[in-house]
Parts: structure tokens; C-alpha cells; sequence
């Protein structure tokens, strides 16, 4: 199922086999949150530009339109027309970001709804029924993400209690890919290593997590509040203690640079709103800066947003001059040109960095590609 096929230092260049197709890893996941990128861009769109993996969010579809409708349309694969794997968080990330809205016991974890404040109660049962009737290619396992700066009792139980759950969600899918009506039977569990910053709980985490034997294991509760530093910090403490032959995911990060970074401590996979959220607020990223496309200084630009770029929106010909004033009249059609190209280069991003990892020089190429990062906005 995942296969190293290179290593540099702690760095893996990978593939995983899966029943919607191969990944090539490391991989950047394009966040599809209710089975759509904001921003207009359609599962033909994702093909376009080059999308292994899209993440869509259990919470948010288990509201709306509802994972039970979903299921009798044969899968969130089927109703969004992606043939390539989904992986789905599994609302845990809600608990964290509900935290006004919620109520956790050992059970599991009462929501008000965000829409219209009615109750939702969601454990590691239902986490995984919801994430059954989507059908996606990985579910993750249901947990707390605790604040990265929270008390280290509070850490500690909340810890304790998502190992129980991950207990319980093993047992639950194992159930559920037995069903006759299942979407995807072969559908895979990622356990998440939580832990916040204290790296001998994290340890410990993973040690335990490790031992249920799953298809692949997060890192989470990272970029919730921590300094970068801290982040790689925890990573260097925790990835070495997860089994290395298999899969590694690292939660909501982040920015090129942290990707750089956790693929240079071992991570497989990645997510973050960050390309198609600043896509639609017109920050354009490229390998020498970001093009902050609302500037006076683009008005009469008549170059792409970057000389050379691969994705729809450049190989067009569309100006910087064209896409300021689409943003500017506050047209639907720039919003959506600058998702497609932020995502396009995280996806390219992604292929840059396996080939350095294929041909042994990625040490070099991460040196390179931060340096150009840091030449801050085009010319």
C-alpha cells in the first residue's frame, strides 16, 4: 500500500496505493471543505492543475446537505465527480475551532451547530458512520485538538481520552467495511498523534498510537497558536517515533516554507486553506515572492502573475493588469483565477520536490527555493 521509493536524511519520497489510485508523496491536499474549493473551481478544474488528494471537511457535509443524502448518491466521490482519493478530516478539528459551541465528555462531543445553532452530538462512532456514508478514500480518526498553548493537565487527559477514541474508531470502521451497503470498504484510518507542545507527551502518544497497527498516522494541534519554531520543534521530537513505514501526515500546515520544512523531517502529507484563501483575497504566490495583485503598481502590468508558470491562468496569458482589475470590480472570475493559481503552485511546488528527492538534491533545492521565498513581492 505505501512504498518508500527514496530517502534523503529524514526526507521520503514515497507512493501510496489506494482504491481511487496512487499517491505520489509528499503530497499538498486541495481543501475541497464541502465537497467544493471556495473560490469556483470544479473537480475538472482540480485535474487541470494538477490535484492528487482533496480534502473535504465530515462536519461541515454531515450538516450540509447531509452525509445519509450523500450515501444514497453513492459517495461524496460519485456526488462531486472526483475520481482521485479524498481523504475527510474527521470533525475533530471542530472541537477545537467550536470551542464555544461545544461540550466534551468521554462519550464524545456535543456541538451547536454553526448554521443554525442546533445540537449535534458527534464520538468516534459517529465521526466514523459519517465518514463511512461519504465514502472517502482515508477517514481520520476522531480526536481533541487541544490548544497548542494549553495547560499541561488539560493536555495530558485530553491526550488519554483521544487514544480511547482512536480505540474505538478502529473498532467502529472495522465494522462498518464489513456492511453491504458500505460506499468504500476499503476504506483506510489515520490516527492523529496530538500533544500540543510538550514533546514528551507527544512521545509517548506516538508510542501508543503506533501500536494499533493503522494505515497511516497525523501529526495535529500544530499551527494552532505555536511559533513555527515550536512546530518544527515538536515534529523533530515526534515523527522519529511514528512507524516509517508508513505514511505521515502533518494537520492544516501551511505555508511553502513549512512544507519545506516537514518534508525535510519526514512528512508525507499536507493541507491548508492558505493557497485558495489568499487566492481570493488577491495575494498571488510564485517562487520569488507573493504578488499582492490589488497594488496601483500591477494597473498597467501586462505579464502573467508569473513568467514561465504551468497553470490556467498564466499559460493564457491573462495580465496582472487584467486580474487587478477583476479583483478591483470585485468580479467573481478573479477570485476564482487566483485560487486556480495559488493551488497550481502548491501542486507544482509538490512535483518540484519529489524530483529533488527522485535525483538526491533536495537539501539544495529547500536551501534555494526559502531563499527565493524571501525576496518578498515581484518587481
Amino acid at each position: 500500500m505505501y512504498k518508500i521509493l527514496k530517502k534523503e536524511g529524514s526526507a521520503k519520497r514515497a507512493h501510496m496505493t489506494t482504491v481511487h489510485g496512487v499517491i505520489e508523496t509528499p503530497v499538498f491536499m486541495n481543501v475541497a471543505t464541502a465537497g467544493a474549493i471556495k473560490g469556483g473551481l470544479s473537480a475538472d478544474d482540480l485535474r487541470s492543475i494538477r490535484t492528487q488528494v482533496a480534502l473535504c471537511n465530515t462536519y461541515h457535509l454531515h450538516v450540509r446537505p447531509g452525509d445519509e443524502l450523500v450515501h444514497r448518491r453513492g459517495g461524496i466521490h460519485r456526488f462531486m465527480r472526483w475520481d482521485r482519493p479524498i481523504l475527510t478530516d474527521s470533525g475533530g478539528f471542530q472541537v477545537f475551532s467550536l470551542a464555544d459551541l461545544r461540550s466534551i465528555k468521554e462519550e464524545g462531543v456535543t456541538f451547536r451547530c454553526h448554521i443554525d445553532g442546533h445540537k449535534i452530538f458527534m464520538g468516534p462512532e459517529e465521526s466514523m458512520r459519517i465518514q463511512s456514508n461519504l465514502g472517502s478514500t482515508i477517514a481520520m480518526a476522531f480526536d481533541e485538538c487541544p490548544p497548542a498553548l494549553a495547560e499541561r493537565e488539560y493536555v495530558t487527559h485530553s491526550v488519554d481520552r483521544t487514544t480511547r477514541w482512536l480505540e474505538r474508531c478502529k473498532k467502529e470502521m472495522q465494522r462498518l467495511n464489513q456492511l453491504e451497503d458500505t460506499v468504500n470498504p476499503g476504506q483506510l484510518l489515520f490516527g492523529i498523534n496530538q500533544g500540543a507542545i510538550y514533546g514528551d507527551i507527544r512521545i509517548d502518544h506516538a508510542k501508543r498510537i503506533t501500536e494499533m497497527d493503522l494505515d497511516g498516522y497525523a501529526v495535529g494541534g500544530l499551527a494552532v497558536g505555536e511559533t513555527h519554531e515550536q512546530m518544527y520543534d515538536m515534529l523533530d521530537q515526534t515523527v522519529p517515533w511514528l512507524p516509517a513505514d508508513k505514511p505521515t501526515y502533518l494537520m492544516g500546515v501551511g505555508t511553502p516554507e513549512n512544507i519545506l520544512e516537514g518534508v525535510a523531517r519526514g512528512i508525507d502529507f499536507f493541507d491548508c486553506v492558505y493557497p485558495s484563501r489568499n487566492g481570493r483575497h488577491g495575494n498571488l504566490y510564485t517562487h520569488h515572492g507573493t504578488v499582492h495583485i490589488k497594488s496601483a503598481r500591477y494597473a498597467e502590468d501586462d505579464r502573467p502573475i508569473e513568467e514561465g508558470c504551468g497553470c490556467p491562468v498564466c499559460r493564457a496569458g491573462y495580465s496582472r493588469a487584467y486580474l487587478r482589475h477583476l479583483y478591483k470590480a470585485q468580479e467573481a472570475l478573479g477570485l476564482r483565477m487566483g485560487v486556480m493559481h495559488n493551488l497550481y503552485y502548491y501542486n507544482h511546488l509538490m512535483e518540484e520536490i519529489r524530483q529533488a528527492l527522485d535525483e538526491g538534491r533536495f537539501e539544495a533545492f529547500k536551501k534555494a527555493a526559502i531563499e527565493e521565498m524571501h525576496v518578498g513581492e515581484n518587481a
